[in-house]
């Protein structure tokens, strides 16, 4: 993180930025299989939903206090026996893209995880995306899994990769909170 980046949580009135960002990510290309954007309300009920539920949701800001960038983690399954583990998802202006935004963002991203006592980390990533693959991986994530063809998105098939990463003890030990 540095000063004219700051990272922080995100707020309500961060939904129009955030919605931008990820408005370009759905329209020009297969970093997510969303096919309609959600607009600035629907993000914000993503947003609030997410932190809500416990997790994180950041944005990296801009001099000018715009949103550069944003990256959540939400549950990975919902089954209570997934309750340590998450997927986490980061997105980041085109404009801002090569610049380290994207480390930053995934580093405090993977703190905050673990400061809310979440144990594993799974990036579910578009095989058009490896840019993004060698970002997780930068940042300790494992290739886990590969799921061929398993979208299809702008008239191809993609594959879908796994990666994970533990967070604090991962599984090495039993959660304090465990009943």
């Amino acid at each position: 993180m540095t000063d004219a980046n700051p990272i922080e949580i995100a707020r309500p009135e961060d939904a129009h930025g955030i919605a931008r960002i990820y408005a370009h990510y759905v329209e020009n290309g297969s970093a997510t299989f969303e096919f309609d954007p959600p607009d600035a309300a629907q993000m914000a009920g993503r947003i609030e939903k997410v932190l809500a539920d416990g997790f994180p949701w950041l944005v990296a800001r801009g001099e000018d206090g715009d949103v550069l960038g944003f990256a959540h983690a939400e549950p990975f399954g919902d089954r209570r026996g997934y309750r340590y583990s998450c997927e986490t998802s980061i997105y980041v202006r085109s404009d801002a893209l090569g610049k380290g935004l994207g480390t930053s963002l995934l580093g405090a991203l993977i703190e905050a995880c673990e400061s809310v006592g979440l144990r594993q980390a799974f990036a579910i990533i578009a095989g058009t995306e490896p840019a993004s693959v060698v970002l997780h991986a930068r940042l300790g994530y494992r290739p886990c899994g590969t799921l061929e063809k398993a979208g299809r998105k702008n008239g191809e098939w993609i594959d879908v990769f796994y990666m994970q990463r533990p967070l604090g003890e991962g599984g090495t030990t039993a959660p304090a909170s465990e009943p």
